[in-house]
């Protein structure tokens, strides 16, 4: 029974997916959006569990990565097309062209679930912005135009504005930019300074701003292994 906990999982951030894209159709934006955080919560369990129990396999790898292309990868995807029509608030009664170009942040994620299951390089961290980052960034931004928090309505209704955030995650996406992941491969502070740094600071952000901090704090993720990265380029 325990090699199916994990799947089980998986699963449950499939179906979490499913509905999420649903509610967006329907503009159910609240729905959504806590559908794609328990998909996000329950795609970092299966990986957890699975360890734990020692009971990882080929089959499991390969099922987590079908369900993070519902879930962050044909969300994302729906989010930005339907903030493009209109901004999401608009009845969605026909197919509206200029916002198909969301989907390339759709075809993207894909192309980066496919190479990150046969790269071996990324076992303790991320080459590229991992699938559900990208998605929580898509999620949080969402947020803010709803609540247009700091006038960001403006902007976010611009459609350059996201043409741009769809480039630009595509980018990051397919990147080989070295991202540090939260796989502890050990216990303590050794090792584990930055990823504990991190945990901290999203955990207070959370708890002050609530889902508005979303956004934020995967921009901080972005910024800092960039930062990272040009520090180590030219050490």
């Amino acid at each position: 029974m325990k090699k199916h906990i994990p799947n089980a999982l998986t699963l449950a951030n499939l179906l979490a997916g499913c509905v999420a894209v649903v509610c967006l159709l329907y503009q159910h934006y609240a729905a959504a959006v806590l559908l794609l955080l328990a998909g996000g919560v329950a795609d970092f369990a299966d990986g957890f569990v699975a360890r734990m129990l020692k009971v990882q396999s080929a089959i499991g790898r390969e099922l987590d990565s079908l369900a993070d292309m519902v879930s962050f990868g044909l969300a994302p995807g729906v989010i930005l097309y339907m903030m493009l029509q209109n901004g999401g608030e608009g009845e969605a009664t026909e197919l509206y062209l200029p916002g198909l170009p969301a989907f390339l942040l759709t075809g993207a994620s894909a192309l980066r679930l496919a190479k990150f299951n046969i790269d071996s390089r990324q076992t303790d961290q991320f080459l590229g912005l991992p699938t559900p980052a990208a998605t929580m960034l898509v999620v949080g931004l969402l947020l803010w135009y709803q609540q247009d928090v700091w006038g960001c309505r403006v902007w976010l209704s611009q459609p350059v504005s996201l043409y741009g955030l769809v480039a630009v995650l595509s980018y990051l996406l397919l990147s080989e930019l070295p991202m540090f992941s939260f796989k502890f491969k050990k216990g303590g502070w050794q090792g584990n300074e930055i990823r504990i740094i991190f945990a901290v600071v999203a955990l207070v952000s959370l708890l002050l701003a609530g889902v508005l901090a979303l956004a934020p704090l995967i921009f901080g993720y972005i910024l800092l292994n960039v930062i990272r990265y040009f520090l180590k380029f030219n050490a």
